[in-house]
């Protein structure tokens, strides 16, 4: 089992870990700045930040199955930040789509949202997104209290689910991409399903005399 000390975490590890999360948004700023995104720039960074939204999301997805195949406990404390990563190119993908796309136009939303599914799949993977966000801090934690608020941050799995089926939806030539994060996905929660049953069989075995 690798261990990393504490100290090492919080002085290196993760101001590291934090620092390669926004490479992505720097790499596209960098981009926009020496107006280098061809001829349609407001569909480069739309994917762009939709990309790396559920690519976060699934990497923290992957935090809990990794940590406990390989041993890792001290994963556990890159979680909380790789999840408001996915969170925030979340946002910039939203953002996107309502400023650079449709310029705040209300009415056009609320056509694009009823007349275009993969739209609506998009809007509810970040809806599940938010209240996961704002409840991320420990003092939400004591407030909910452990159980609850692991209840609640079960909406990862509706936002990474919708997420995918928005990218499925959206792609209309080449699936090869959005069904490998599909794979992927579905391998996650299969490790998910196959522990919780395996909990519940243990459950129910008779303790030893």
């Amino acid at each position: 089992m690798i261990t990393i000390p504490d100290k090492a975490l919080r002085f290196a590890v993760k101001p590291t870990v934090f620092l390669a999360c926004l490479v992505p948004i720097a790499t596209l700023g960098w981009k926009v700045y020496q107006q280098n995104l061809g001829a349609n720039p407001v569909d480069v960074i739309t994917r762009s930040t939709g990309k790396w939204t559920l690519t976060f999301l699934l990497i923290t997805l992957a935090i809990t199955p990794v940590r406990k195949v390989l041993s890792l406990p001290w994963l556990i404390k890159f979680r909380r930040m790789l999840g408001l990563f996915a969170f925030f190119y979340g946002s910039l993908h939203l953002m996107t789509y309502v400023w650079l796309d449709k310029f705040f136009d209300v009415h056009a939303m609320l056509q694009d949202i009823a007349k275009r599914k993969f739209i609506t799949a998009g809007m509810t993977a970040w809806a599940c997104m938010l209240p996961l966000a704002i409840t991320s801090t420990t003092g939400w934690i004591r407030r909910l209290g452990g159980k609850r608020w692991q209840k609640l941050h079960r909406l990862i799995y509706l936002s990474a689910t919708a997420g995918v089926v928005h990218f499925i939806w959206l792609v209309k030539a080449d699936l090869r991409r959005p069904l490998t994060y599909g794979a992927i996905l579905a391998l996650l929660l299969a490790y998910r399903l196959t522990t919780w049953l395996l909990g519940r069989v243990k459950s129910r075995q008779p303790a030893p005399a």
